[in-house]
């Protein structure tokens, strides 16, 4: 008999409210984590009450197979299922610890193969990051082994694609505006200050 778990939980943040400071304050990741992520878990759970046979699914199985969830909450599981896993993914890839300013060299390697080196990179993240129109998430994906950047509007997500995201920056205002008010460039420069490349480095592991 499969054991189906009751609902979604949201994650504790790996690190104090305080912890990404002075790049991110702790009022906003406090809003952040337990008003917004923990209102898209609320909200993915609810949605599932009269469907849940989908409980027993990773919610990142979710996104990958939309087409398979009931049509009256298909909307409500992308939107929600989106937030609860892409928040999940994001807290996980920023350290108050800085152990590295780069990716290890298997990383570097390929995003110089995809991009031509690590600074042009950067350069085309930060300009996806702060480009995108409204609401959303700037990824890095790996897609049939190659590196890829994409925008996400909203919390469509590239698990909807079929792609393996190792990288991502939520520039929904909420992420950033208590700090930086609406200079959005300036949230997407400190970034590169607290990655978690370690994370980074494991994801595009597993991704590959």
């Amino acid at each position: 008999m499969k054991k189906y778990i009751k609902q979604f939980i949201t994650p504790p943040l790996p690190y104090d409210y305080a912890a990404l400071e002075p790049y991110i304050d702790q009022q906003t990741m406090k809003v952040h984590h337990d008003k917004h992520h923990v209102g898209y878990t609320i909200k993915l759970n609810a949605a599932l009450e009269k469907h849940p046979d989908f409980f027993q699914y990773p919610a990142e199985v979710l996104l990958q197979k939309l087409e398979k969830i009931p049509t009256e909450v298909r909307t409500a599981v992308k939107n929600n299922g989106g937030g609860h896993v892409h928040h999940s993914f994001f807290w996980k890839i920023m350290t108050p610890a800085k152990q590295s300013d780069k990716p290890n060299q298997q990383l570097i390697k390929a995003l110089d193969s995809a991009f031509g080196s690590f600074d042009k990179f950067k350069e085309m993240f930060e300009n996806a990051a702060t480009t995108l129109f409204g609401s959303g998430w700037t990824w890095l994906s790996v897609v049939n082994n190659k590196l890829i950047i994409e925008q996400t509007s909203n919390q469509d997500s590239p698990y909807s694609l079929g792609h393996r995201p190792i990288l991502a920056l939520d520039v929904w205002e909420h992420a950033y505006y208590l700090k930086y008010k609406n200079v959005r460039a300036d949230y997407v420069k400190n970034f590169w200050d607290i990655i978690n490349w370690n994370q980074v480095a494991e994801n595009f592991a597993t991704a590959k």
